[in-house]
């Protein structure tokens, strides 16, 4: 319930399915989310769905259909699953006086959530986009497709407000689950990291005399690494002196260059290995990453908060984050080395191009890309949305009112 200063008591619920995976880049999200919100919106209180066997189970059935059946299961998307969520979730319900609930990627959680607490949902994508898009949301038992669809279309139209990470999955929801235009609002994710350098370090970067390409992820081939590592080569072609930095995965085994160098992970948790990851961001040139697949790459706002331009692939949610000319260049997902090469090439041979968009590339994390600016766009929706609730509940008391005032005969009188 709001409190005398206005400030709003959230009930934050996180997806059971990011809680299998502690490398997982929703928990990152989760936690600035919950930032953000207690910063700007209210107090959060956490309700998470947490039901340890189902998570240890989900992990072994996973393994032993994909190995028996050669399909993908996901028992943390499925009715049964969604129907045990709701029971454990209303219980949990029980006594709290919630202006809302704000549930993150938690579709499944909500889809049978009965509860009159208005609720958020926020996605960076949907099922609709995501079947057929990631490997591990392919190949699909035909049940499960129907569930897992079936939840999201629940759970897109019993929310009251969606905010989604990108136009993308915005037409999407309007699309492809018929959810109400009013209800769906594109808010871009910030960078996930606690202290971004400063505008003035960020705006110090000038080109280095070996052109350096940094390349962070943790699968080497969705993130397009066959492509970086062909950019590589086709800069030597047009005599440009480069360097490809790996971060984050290993590339396949007898695929090498004296100029790649290769990290295969750093913990941001550590203080040195933090400062090294740092490091990389502040002396490479342009961050690269041709991506086969993503919703939202949220290193491309943390490659803009380092004012390092991104080059990358015109796919997915990528579009939302990275704009052409203005802190990086989208190619085709079509694509080759060659045409990355051309395009990094353009721009490092021009010094005075370079500066402006080592600037521009700055003022999109400040503008646009920081979890201040996601927290003050939510908060305004978060608002308007009560609102909206609140002028329908009135209206719907008044309908009530009306009809039992009017004094209709009975049958007995009417003959």
């Amino acid at each position: 319930m709001t409190n005398e200063n206005g400030r709003l008591k959230i009930g934050f619920l996180t997806s059971l399915s990011t809680q299998n995976d502690k490398r997982s880049s929703w928990r990152i999200t989760n936690g600035f989310m919950a930032q953000a919100l207690e910063k700007y919106c209210g107090d959060v209180v956490h309700i998470d769905p947490m039901l340890l066997g189902v998570l240890r189970f989900d992990r072994i059935l996973k393994k032993a259909t994909k190995i028996f059946f050669r399909k993908n299961f996901m028992l943390c998307h499925t009715f049964f699953i969604a129907k045990k969520c709701a029971q454990v979730l209303t219980r949990r319900l029980v006594g709290q006086d919630f202006d809302l609930i704000f549930a993150s990627s938690g579709w499944t959680e909500t889809a049978f959530l009965e509860t009159d607490i208005p609720i958020v949902l926020v996605e960076d994508a949907n099922f609709a986009l995501l079947s057929g898009y990631y490997p591990e949301f392919s190949n699909f038992f035909p049940r499960f497709q129907y569930e897992v669809n079936m939840l999201e279309e629940l759970a897109l139209n019993k929310a009251a407000l969606v905010l989604t990470a990108s136009r993308w999955a915005a037409q999407s929801a309007l699309k492809n689950y018929h959810v109400a235009e009013e209800k769906v609002h594109v808010v871009p994710f910030g960078a996930n990291t606690d202290t971004p350098p400063s505008a003035e370090v960020a705006l110090k970067r000038k080109r280095s005399g070996q052109c350096k390409l940094l390349f962070v992820g943790r699968d080497w081939n969705r993130k397009g690494g066959p492509i970086a590592f062909e950019t590589l080569l086709k800069l030597e072609e047009r005599d440009i002196q480069a360097e490809l930095i790996v971060c984050g995965c290993i590339p396949p085994k007898g695929l090498s260059h004296e100029r790649m160098r290769v990290i295969p992970y750093l913990n941001r948790k550590d203080p040195v290995q933090r400062k090294e990851l740092e490091m990389l961001y502040e002396t490479a040139d342009f961050f690269l990453l041709p991506t086969r697949a993503d919703c939202t790459p949220m290193v491309f706002c943390e490659a803009s908060s380092f004012g390092l331009p991104g080059i990358a692939t015109d796919t997915g949610g990528v579009p939302e984050i990275i704009r052409d000319g203005e802190n990086g260049f989208l190619l085709p997902y079509s694509a080759t080395g060659d045409a990355y090469a051309e395009c990094i090439a353009k721009i490092y041979r021009d010094d005075q191009r370079y500066a402006e968009l080592v600037k521009s590339t700055r003022a999109a994390f400040e503008q646009r890309l920081n979890w201040d600016a996601w927290g003050i766009s939510a908060t305004k929706l978060i608002h308007e949305m009560l609102e909206r609730e609140r002028r329908r509940k009135g209206d719907r008391a008044t309908s009530a009112a009306d009809l039992a005032a009017l004094q209709i005969p009975g049958h007995m009188n009417s003959v």
